[in-house]
């Protein structure tokens, strides 16, 4: 659901750019609560997974696909304001580097995309796993919050043609077509959330955000009573207390095989992607506004559409994409995640724990 240059008059696509503008500023801060030494390496992971499974457009409907827009995903895995952090860099990148997304569309994308879709996305999965906690709860809630937060992106698009699109629309008419198919695409969206946060979950639950009442925290008995360590935040109450084990603190080897999976992914997986109107185009064409669409203004370098102006296979474009998402993501994260004192699990800020 990459909105193009020319959907939107200058006041909306002005609008939504101070709206994602202000929002991101506001994640930066809050993700410094989210993002440590431990948990900053996974979410620069969790945008290039992000990237290469939005490459995977798949059938939703006769001659229509869908893609996944991740940020229900993304905020399960590192937390609702590193989420959008993340899908703000995806944006960035398939924008500036493959002519994916309209410059001037670029806020609407980011409030649409991120925004809209991470608050809708971990609103729903708090509000389900608030009194139900454990593992078959978290991917069932992440399979409904994913689901339901591409139809309420799709409705917040359809809000915002009306009041600033460049074409005259019926809402409701208009509202009924974005609403449908992306609910169905939505389903898609709920699967593929589903399947990673429960592979995750399997392998390394300590690195699932939205399940860290699932990990049981590490306690250490000693002569002045009992010090808790949990993996995410291992407090102790001095300096010779011990840390948390390597194991529980760091992805260690999850990393690596998390980026060969998304190089899989956007490098091999991608050339069977549906190649299919996605539902915001679908719509556009059926409902008489796809003209209104301007060409892309970075459109004609080498890695446009996925390779396709310059003639670089898809795989290949996909791989670039992947690494190019990892380090400008790991580098944000990196930047923003709060510091620690020699590597010890304390973080730089003056924080008491009480054991």
């Amino acid at each position: 659901m990459h909105v193009p240059d020319g959907f939107f008059n200058a006041a909306v696509s002005v609008s939504a750019g101070v709206v994602a503008a202000a929002g991101v500023a506001v994640c930066l801060r809050g993700a410094r609560r989210e993002l440590d030494d431990r948990t900053a390496p996974m979410a620069g992971l969790v945008a290039a997974f992000v990237f290469a499974v939005q490459m995977l457009n798949f059938p939703v409907a006769a001659g229509t696909s869908g893609h996944l827009l991740g940020g229900a995903l993304a905020a399960i895995l590192v937390g609702p304001y590193t989420a959008v952090l993340c899908v703000a860099v995806v944006l960035l990148v398939q924008a500036f580097f493959f002519a994916d997304g309209g410059l001037t569309a670029l806020g609407v994308n980011i409030t649409l995309m991120g925004l809209v879709a991470v608050l809708v996305g971990w609103g729903v999965f708090r509000l389900i796993t608030r009194s139900v906690r454990n593992r078959g709860a978290v991917v069932a809630a992440a399979f409904i919050a994913a689901l339901l937060s591409v139809p309420a992106s799709a409705l917040a698009f359809t809000l915002l043609f009306w009041a600033g699109g460049a074409a005259p629309i019926e809402i409701g008419t208009v509202a009924a077509a974005m609403g449908g198919v992306h609910l169905l695409i939505g389903v898609g969206e709920g699967l593929i959330t589903a399947v990673t946060v429960s592979t995750v979950l399997a392998i390394r639950p300590d690195l699932v955000y939205g399940a860290r009442e699932l990990v049981a925290p590490l306690v250490l008995r000693g002569a002045d009573g009992d010090v808790t360590v949990t993996p995410g935040n291992p407090a102790t109450s001095g300096s010779s207390a011990p840390s948390a084990p390597p194991a529980a603190r760091r992805p260690g080897w999850f990393l690596p095989a998390g980026v060969a999976v998304a190089a899989l992914l956007a490098g091999v997986v991608s050339f069977y992607a549906s190649s299919s109107p996605d539902g915001l185009e679908r719509v556009a064409e059926d409902k008489g506004f796809i003209g209104q669409a301007d060409d892309h203004a970075l459109g004609e370098q080498p890695l446009a559409d996925y390779g396709d102006v310059g003639g670089i296979p898809v795989g290949v474009a996909g791989l670039i994409g992947v690494g190019v998402t990892l380090a400008v993501g790991g580098g944000v994260f990196y930047a923003v995640r709060r510091r620690e004192e020699g590597g010890t699990g304390r973080d730089d800020r003056d924080e008491k724990v009480s054991v």
